[in-house]
């Protein structure tokens, strides 16, 4: 018998054949994609770590799933921020038959591989691509849990607005589908609050010497600028603005909303504002935030807690079905109302956050520091939209009802008689 055993054991490893885990476990792949190399690897690499981070959470929990313990593996690729790339892992994963996934992080990568997830089925959930047209083509499968250009756009161009009061704006975009759409509606916002915007001036999302681009601006005296781009790129335009003395307030949106600003433009990132579509890391529940940094040693950058919430979107709509089968999670999927780390998520029929909320920041002495929260339209300051989410202090116990003493021979005080006040 022995031998036999061992005879199939040589087959089975000469063949490749993947048998499954045991008769009482489930394999459930889930992909992540993002740039994992290059200029902004460091965004997909905490992305990946917010998934990953939800993915050995639910394996702790020895989740079931259909009467089996689930084990859930985290399928990672590199989509190097490239559409062409972006759209070959895609394929990847639907041929390693994950059963949803978490991504792109680049809506110009997202955008592109978005139909091949829909050819296959397969839920994705992306914690940070923000270009409207990714939920708008109409597949059933696609999904965001931050908000939309079309909501920040306007956000950071209103903010912008009313705090520094600009007369003349200069948009500069990477020619990306996430730049450029987040500048067009960044543009237009302006111009419907009768700013005066000059000629777009553009660049790609590798450009690194923005000299004669920033001349130009220089003579036109625009008193403000807006980049939509990643901070790989946003960084030396502002370190060579305020090098050829650019005086301008200069405003980003999330890509370039990071902590890396201060590393790739030095001082010169003093004073910028910029936007994230959602709530900053440091608004994340304690117990993600505490976990995260246990597990890879560094504070979140931007959009991990979205991504960890993506990845238990998928993993709480499987256990809703009691089935990991793409078809059969998908339905509960779009109508869960879910807590995480970022809030209550639910999503709209196109498969976006409903009531998305918008962070405005500044950076200040390096650090990026919140100062407002935009949600529904309506502008309240960090610190009171803080203090309006914060819980309610727990009421004070009343005090112990004092056990009845025995009558003693002769009347005294009770010597253990509770106090009118009980001191926390």
């Amino acid at each position: 018998m022995k031998n036999i055993n061992l005879r199939v054991s040589l087959l089975v490893a000469a063949l490749g054949v993947a048998f499954p885990l045991g008769a009482q476990t489930l394999e459930v792949k889930i992909g992540h994609v993002g740039p994992l190399t290059g200029g902004i690897a460091h965004l997909g690499k905490d992305n990946e770590n917010g998934a990953r981070l939800a993915i050995e959470e639910a394996n702790a929990a020895k989740i079931k799933i259909g009467g089996k313990e689930a084990k859930f593996t985290l399928v990672a690729e590199d989509d190097q921020a490239d559409p062409k790339v972006g759209t070959t892992v895609a394929q990847k994963l639907v041929d390693q038959k994950v059963a949803g996934v978490v991504g792109h992080l680049n809506s110009g990568t997202s955008i592109p591989a978005s139909p091949i997830y829909s050819g296959a089925g397969i839920p994705v959930i992306s914690g940070s691509a923000t270009n409207p047209k990714l939920t708008e083509q109409g597949f059933k499968t696609q999904f965001r849990v931050v908000a939309r250009d079309d909501q920040q756009g306007p956000a950071v161009a209103s903010y912008l607005a009313a705090n520094k009061k600009p007369k003349l704006v200069a948009v500069i975009d990477d020619a990306t589908a996430y730049g450029e759409g987040l500048a067009n509606e960044v543009e237009k916002s302006l111009k419907g609050a009768n700013i005066k915007v000059l000629p777009r001036e553009k660049g790609t999302d590798k450009t690194t010497d923005w000299k004669a681009v920033l001349t130009k601006i220089k003579g036109k005296n625009a008193d403000a600028v807006f980049y939509g781009g990643m901070d790989a790129t946003g960084g030396p335009l502002l370190k060579q603005a305020r090098e050829l003395g650019v005086k301008a307030v200069f405003s980003f949106g999330d890509g370039a909303c990071t902590d890396e600003m201060p590393k790739l433009a030095g001082a010169a990132a003093d004073g910028l504002l910029c936007s994230q579509a959602g709530l900053p890391p440091q608004a994340a529940d304690k117990k993600f935030l505490d976990a995260y940094k246990k597990k890879f040693n560094v504070d979140p950058i931007i959009y991990a807690p979205f991504t960890y919430d993506a990845a238990n979107l998928l993993i709480e709509a499987m256990k809703k079905a009691n089935s990991a089968d793409p078809a059969k999670y998908l339905p509960e999927l779009a109508k869960i109302d879910y807590k995480g780390a970022t809030g209550q998520i639910a999503f709209d029929d196109k498969g976006d956050r409903k009531d998305a909320e918008i962070t405005i920041f500044t950076m200040k002495d390096g650090k990026l520091i919140p100062t407002a929260i935009i949600k529904g339209g309506q502008t309240v300051s960090y610190e009171d939209f803080v203090k309006a989410m914060a819980p309610a202090p727990a009421a004070a116990p009343a005090p112990a009802a004092a056990a009845p003493a025995p009558a003693p021979a002769v009347a005294e005080p009770a010597k253990d008689a509770p106090k009118a006040e009980m001191k926390k």
